[in-house]
């Protein structure tokens, strides 16, 4: 079962698209979190969920909130996958799922679509699962984020 609300967000060292180094407790000191886990770069409900958050990156950031997602892709194919698509934030690499299993997330046949969104003290102020709409993700970040800032309820491009 994979890590829930209330929980403080496990502290992890990984290779960025870009090749830099992120290190989530010193990202967080300054914005809370969507930090969202996928399956595969460029597949189709992956690359769905990818530009829904794309698209709806200024709102989450006037929620008080930066976007990064994760999979086991290597930092190569992310670039790859960012550029391809416009993507405003940054992937990072989990090679043998090893962030995956930080966050208790099970990979059957297809890795977890989960999406975690983790406040600046580090603890996980919401958690959303969808295989199969990964569209809602962003949906779910955005009302979160609004809860933690108090802000207004917006309407999220799909």
């Amino acid at each position: 079962m994979a890590m829930e609300t209330g929980e403080k967000a496990p502290d992890f060292e990984a290779v960025m698209d870009n090749g830099e180094k992120f290190r989530l407790s010193e990202f967080i000191k300054n914005t809370n979190l969507v930090l969202y886990f996928y399956p595969k770069d460029e597949t189709p409900g992956c690359t769905k969920e990818a530009c829904v958050f794309r698209d709806n990156f200024s709102s989450l950031k006037e929620v008080g909130g930066e976007v990064i997602g994760i999979s086991a892709d290597p930092p190569e194919s992310h670039a790859k996958f960012r550029e391809h698509h416009n993507l405003q934030f940054r992937l990072i690499s989990d090679p043998g799922n090893k962030i995956r299993e930080l966050f208790k997330l099970k990979h059957f046949l297809i890795p977890q679509r989960i999406t975690f969104v983790i406040d600046q003290s580090g603890t996980i102020r919401g958690v959303f699962e969808s295989q199969i709409h990964p569209a809602a993700h962003a949906e779910f970040a955005q009302k979160v984020l609004r809860e933690i800032c108090g802000a207004k309820e917006t309407t999220v491009k799909s």
